[in-house]
């Protein structure tokens, strides 16, 4: 159980299964964009659905954000226009409050009404033309676009973290869905873990991390993708990737109007009071407690029990998180939690959070870990952003 100073609150784990929560019809229109809007007749006989209309009351009306899944992580939800719901987000997380949020929401509809102001044009979509290509590609799933906010807006100025622009985003999770269209309100999500530490993939680990701090946990069982959304922004000539997570910039390449886009993620210096530009782009992430040692996959051989030895000394427990080519290595000097979450990247993706919270759990002295070809593609980029962001020691080998 995490050991924290302020509990205030009985936080309480419910289960849920998309299938008893009651009939979901779809509302799409000829725009030809997916999800335009949707409904759903709530079955309150259920107890999945009592819970969900508990869940989505929380989110609507109090100042203690929800957790929920998605198909990437966790997320820790509150109502994206009340301040003092999104100021909860972050006293839960100890977050920094320059570090903006994203806006989760069930349709497009809800997007439009979010992004449109009092002299708005009912012919003209607040929704950049830059997008409609991607968001019928990829939405919902794992990805969020970078969009300006309007003046007058409703989002609470803590969501923004005084930025004049905002990630937005449709999770595929069927609860995520439900949750946000039930409350009918857009929700203001990171994950929903402590700030620094690993992201929850499981409501166990929001729960490990969270519990007394915030109220409900929706549990819909683990992540699918296991590793947060990318985050892209079409506002910027070319397009850039400012976040490497669920899709890939090679798949956002075959989408019209977007074949040039760049990775923007390694051009930006923050340093000192700059404001990141996206989720994730400033702060040290994803860390357990004990330091982790990262080896590259370039020239990465995997370490003799001698490599070892120099970083632990005669005695202590290491965490050895094995991903495509490593073998079990077993020593009688001192006491190795072996953890294989390869070959495969998805399985990598899925598997890496779990095995750096086991790790923590097992109270290891040190863990190292191999690194995977980030020039594979797919999410194989997104693995290693986070695996470098949790790293204190990044080698090419030992």
């Amino acid at each position: 159980m995490a050991e924290h100073n302020d509990r205030t609150h009985q936080t309480r784990i419910l289960p849920m299964e998309a299938t008893k929560l009651g009939h979901f019809s779809d509302k799409s229109t000829d725009t030809g964009m997916p999800l335009e809007d949707w409904h759903l007749e709530l079955d309150t006989t259920t107890q999945d659905g009592k819970d969900l209309e508990l869940a989505a009351s929380n989110l609507k009306s109090s100042d203690v954000p929800v957790a929920f899944p998605t198909e990437t992580v966790y997320g820790l939800g509150a109502d994206a226009t009340r301040s003092a719901a999104v100021k909860g987000i972050y006293q839960a997380k100890q977050r920094p409050s320059d570090n903006p949020l994203i806006v989760h929401i069930a349709s497009l509809k809800q997007l439009r009404k979010l992004l449109s102001t009092s002299d708005s044009s009912p012919n003209v979509d607040p929704i950049p033309q830059i997008y409609h290509p991607l968001i019928q590609r990829f939405w919902p799933g794992p990805i969020t676009i970078i969009l300006p906010v309007p003046q007058d807006s409703k989002l609470a100025p803590e969501v923004t973290a005084g930025l004049r622009t905002f990630g937005a985003r449709m999770p595929r999770n069927l609860l995520a869905l439900a949750l946000i269209k039930t409350a009918d309100v857009p929700v203001a999500a990171p994950s929903a873990n402590a700030s620094t530490k690993p992201s929850p993939t499981a409501a166990e680990h929001v729960r490990y991390d969270l519990d007394g701090r915030i109220e409900l946990i929706v549990d819909g069982g683990p992540c699918d993708v296991g590793v947060e959304s990318t985050v892209v922004d079409g506002l910027s000539s070319p397009p850039a990737v400012l976040r490497p997570g669920g899709i890939g910039i090679d798949l956002i390449k075959t989408v019209p109007g977007w074949e040039n886009t760049v990775v923007g993620y390694h051009d930006v210096s923050l340093k000192g009071d700059a404001a990141p530009r996206a989720p994730g782009m400033k702060y040290r992430h994803y860390s357990p407690k004990a330091p982790v040692m990262l080896v590259e996959a370039t020239g990465g051989k995997q370490p003799h029990i001698s490599d070892l030895s120099r970083q632990l000394g005669s005695s202590g427990s290491l965490g050895l998180v094995r991903t495509k080519t490593w073998k079990s290595l077993l020593n009688k000097r001192f006491t190795v939690w072996d953890m294989c979450i390869g070959p495969d990247t998805a399985d990598v993706a899925r598997g890496l959070f779990s095995a750096l919270r086991e790790l923590d759990r097992k109270d290891v002295d040190a863990i190292i870990v191999e690194g995977i070809d980030d020039g594979e593609g797919d999410i194989a980029a997104a693995v290693m952003n986070r695996l470098r962001k949790a790293a204190e020691v990044k080698l090419e080998q030992l």
